[in-house]
């Protein structure tokens, strides 16, 4: 069986030809999956500022914690569409699926009561704040990988979980499509190819290259 990628960077992900044993083709499209919840950008995009019977816990701990509200129902949002009960196959918990050391390291005992939960996740996204100055690529993907892997790849590390996971936030935060996926541009040798946020200073030929595609930086 043969595989090859036509094109990268579109709304909908890479466009594949996959060529069987008997000759025939296969086309198709690795970023589309066929559950509307949680992939389709457009579905995605009307949930913005989505309000629920948590809304009174949220505002009162991103007040606490100078984050924006409706940053945190997107987080919710993606992580497990406002279910508290949600458990991930890698363990994460709750409504905003905290991992065990991160529940521990921000106080969480009972990691599924939403009041504990969001408290944790808020304190979370406060932290990432700080640590890379609001540029909210970077917060959101270290949500989703952990801040060690933005730092270790100095920006939005190249995996495919942690691009779309931003891409899904940002589609929900902003309440419109965002972005075309991730762009792996060319960078210093054995140094990050992906950077996130956007650095006015910089243009952004990949835009040029990838209609629709978002430009990421460099670093």
């Amino acid at each position: 069986m043969f595989c090859a990628v036509l094109a990268a960077g579109s709304v909908q992900g890479d466009v594949r030809i996959t060529v069987n044993g008997d000759g025939s083709k296969v086309i198709t499209n690795s970023g589309g999956r066929a559950s509307k919840k949680g992939s389709d950008l457009t579905w995605l995009a009307a949930r913005h500022d989505r309000r629920s019977h948590y809304d009174e816990i949220i505002e009162r701990h991103a007040e606490r914690y100078r984050i924006d509200a409706t940053l945190v129902r997107a987080v919710i949002q993606v992580e497990s569409d406002f279910n508290p009960a949600v458990v991930s196959s890698k363990g994460a918990r709750g409504l905003m699926q905290l991992m065990p050391a991160t529940a521990s390291r921000f106080g969480v005992r009972e990691v599924h009561d939403p009041e504990q939960n969001i408290h944790g996740g808020v304190q979370f996204l406060a932290h990432l704040m700080r640590l890379f100055n609001g540029d909210l690529t970077r917060v959101l993907a270290g949500y989703n990988a952990g801040e060690n892997a933005v730092i270790r790849h100095g920006g939005v590390p190249p995996y495919a979980e942690t691009t779309e996971y931003v891409r899904r936030a940002m589609t929900v935060y902003y309440g419109r499509p965002w972005g075309g996926g991730a762009i792996w541009l060319p960078g210093r040798k054995d140094g990050p190819k992906l950077g996130g946020g956007f650095d006015g200073g910089v243009a952004q030929p990949a835009a040029l290259l990838f209609p629709g595609a978002t430009y990421l930086g460099t670093h």
